[in-house]
């Protein structure tokens, strides 16, 4: 029997909410930027779901007590935060974009078929994504103080959390894969493939909202939105490229102060009385400090 082993990566039950008065440019200035991340949010209720099964059906796999403990921590953050993004989805859908309900019929299908794979390439999938995160987490924290400035608070605030937390379970799906099936091969191209299978129907939902607003036909708005593309990319493409080296692990990758800062902030598991909202009205937008309601989550794996 193994002994028990609680996990250091934490659940945090954060009460983000979502009413209709939050409008969908979210940063006033710059629709394509809050586009483009409303359509990678789009893209979560539908993924995360995908890794939490193919987790949960790889740890089947794994005889290390410290990598089960590691991979329900992760189920129980990433259920955490697929629920949040459904509800700031459903506030998209309600405040004029109803198309976007055609993209997740496709993504319902594409995680379906994804679903019957062998579980060495959902697995590879799973990890490739999540190493690809850390270069997104980078430019969304980094780029904080340019993009976030003068947004929704509420908006900028759930995206700097989720990212954080990305960040906290970065080494969970790596070694889950490594556990359950390795091969390096494999987990290579799981990192194309995680990393297309999100990024594409998220620009196929940013371009949709941008026609409803009549954005996608200006051009000055087509190259803001390219311009935000590509400083997506100029943070993630490295990253992607070294995930795909042998030997690669996400440990070898090092966490901003600022993650670490948040982290620190928030160190056990916890429900919050309310959501930590960041302050967008200055660059720096520090770490919120926020009164917490302590609950024990048992995450020990026997």
């Amino acid at each position: 029997m193994n002994k028990k082993i609680k996990s250091n990566i934490v659940t945090r039950r954060v009460p983000f909410e979502f009413p209709d008065d939050i409008h969908p440019h979210w940063t006033p200035d710059r629709p394509e930027f809050a586009h483009m991340w409303n359509g990678l949010s789009l893209t979560m209720p539908y993924l995360e779901p995908y890794l939490i099964r193919t987790m949960r059906e790889g740890l089947k796999r794994v005889d290390d007590p410290a990598v089960l403990a590691d991979g329900f921590a992760f189920i129980a953050q990433e259920g955490q935060h697929y629920q949040v993004h459904q509800r700031f989805n459903d506030m998209l859908k309600n405040n004029g974009y109803p198309e976007l309900a055609e993209i997740e019929k496709g993504m319902e299908k594409y995680y379906a078929r994804l679903s019957k794979k062998s579980l060495a390439h959902r697995m590879a999938y799973s990890a490739g994504f999540e190493s690809m995160t850390l270069g997104a987490t980078r430019f969304i924290i980094e780029e904080r103080s340019k993009n976030f400035l003068n947004a929704d608070s509420r908006v900028a605030s759930f995206w700097l959390w989720h990212m954080v937390e990305e960040t906290e379970h970065k080494n969970c799906a790596y070694d889950a894969y490594q556990a359950a099936c390795g091969g390096y091969f494999t987990r290579a191209f799981g990192v194309l493939h995680g990393t297309w299978g999100v990024f594409w129907p998220g620009i196929k939902a940013a371009a949709l909202m941008l026609k409803k607003d009549g954005l996608w036909y200006n051009w000055r708005s087509r190259l803001n939105f390219y311009k935000y593309v590509a400083s997506f990319l100029k943070y993630v493409l490295p990253y992607i490229a070294r995930s795909m080296m042998p030997g690669h692990t996400p440990r070898s990758e090092k966490d901003s102060e600022w993650v670490k800062e948040w982290l620190r902030s928030y160190p056990s598991e916890m429900t919050l009385a309310e959501a930590p909202l960041v302050d967008t009205s200055t660059p720096a937008m520090p770490v919120p400090k926020m009164k917490f309601i302590k609950t024990e989550v048992n995450h020990a794996v026997v």
